[in-house]
């Protein structure tokens, strides 16, 4: 029975087996918020490094009287098949330990449709509309190809129809610094202490193509961090530039919070996406999405150019709209542009409901 108390529940799934033939027994965790009337519910994707908790990292969007109005809708958000956050991943226990190494790779295809059959589980055949950034995004344009039927429409936000040559390459560096660190020993590190240096550096690469480029210049420029000087007679890393010290605070935070394996298993099924992979290439594919897409992109978004949403919308077979958001944020804009962001979704919603 779906639970709508907010509260972190676990389903078990049973056998999976991958898009490249590997079976596992999965669980999927997931919070829900509002009233399940059958035909309300509105699924959210997170994006590489979230989880479950819409309701929080998405706080100014998701409850009452918000877009993703939880006293008209029943939101549910599921933590992605590979994850950390009580999805089944390389860090979750099996009979002989965890998974670690043993972990399969996934593709984005995988992740939906692991959580396709946990919302059946549920009693979840039918979702009113799916929405989704980054990451999220790509869940949610998978959603429309694989699942026209269960489907009601799709919300792709900040990303594209298929990996880009430049993010497979900027992806692969991140996982790269995490596997070069020794701590890492092949994925199989969790006896031991994990590969955190690895894990910051991904971060600090990653953030990077998360923020925009004009923000990050004028709100650190070439400033040395305070009481440091990295204009000294030798280099010294602990004598920072203070762009530096913002990424070393970024990398230490998802550390924290995050596991390394989750994070080279999710960038690898980001470096796998791709729509038209077995569907006859790319635009055949998207003119073959019949589900109604709302395309949304954000004017300085570095890791997902615009031109990449234009792409979509040009080329999907029932465009419900497109919007974008201005900001110098960057990639990260649909998580911090909550006024704009909130008028793109009930403008979304109010399409599909017209």
């Amino acid at each position: 029975m779906l639970d709508t108390t907010g509260e972190l529940q676990l389903i078990d799934v049973g056998e999976y087996t991958t898009e490249a033939g590997v079976t596992l027994p999965i669980s999927i965790a997931y919070q829900a918020w509002g009233e399940f009337r059958g035909d309300n519910v509105i699924l959210v994707e997170h994006a590489l490094t979230g989880d479950s908790d819409a309701a929080t990292w998405w706080e100014g969007l998701v409850g009452s009287g918000k877009a993703l109005d939880t006293d008209r809708y029943c939101v549910i958000c599921t933590n992605a098949l590979g994850g950390c956050m009580g999805s089944t991943g390389p860090s979750s226990a099996r009979t002989n330990g965890v998974w670690g190494s043993q972990f399969p790779a996934l593709s984005i295809r995988d992740l939906v449709h692991a959580e396709a059959k946990a919302l059946s589980i549920l009693g979840v055949d039918r979702v009113h509309a799916v929405v989704g950034g980054s990451m999220g995004g790509a869940r949610a344009l998978e959603w429309a190809a694989l699942y026209p039927e269960r489907v009601g429409a799709a919300a792709v936000i900040a990303v594209s129809a298929r990996a880009s040559a430049w993010q497979i390459g900027i992806q692969t560096a991140q996982i790269a610094a995490i596997e070069q660190d020794p701590a890492w020993r092949g994925g199989d590190y969790y006896r031991f202490a994990p590969p955190i240096e690895g894990l910051k550096t991904a971060r600090r690469i990653a953030h990077l193509t998360y923020r925009g480029e004009l923000e990050i210049d004028e709100r650190f420029g070439t400033d040395a961090q305070e009481n440091e000087n990295p204009l000294g007679p030798y280099r010294d890393p602990d004598q920072r530039f203070a762009v530096q010290s913002y990424l070393d605070y970024q990398g230490t935070r998802l550390t924290e919070r995050f596991d390394a394996g989750s994070y080279v298993t999710l960038t690898e099924a980001l470096n796998r996406h791709d729509i038209g992979r077995d569907r006859g290439g790319l635009n055949k594919a998207l003119a073959n999405i019949q589900v109604p897409i709302f395309v949304v992109g954000i004017d300085t978004d570095i890791l997902y150019p615009y031109h990449q949403q234009e792409h979509i919308s040009r080329n999907v077979g029932n465009l419900l709209g497109m919007a974008k958001v201005s900001s110098p944020v960057g990639h990260d804009a649909f998580l911090t542009e909550t006024r704009q962001m909130d008028r793109i979704l009930r403008r979304f919603l109010s399409l599909l409901d017209a």
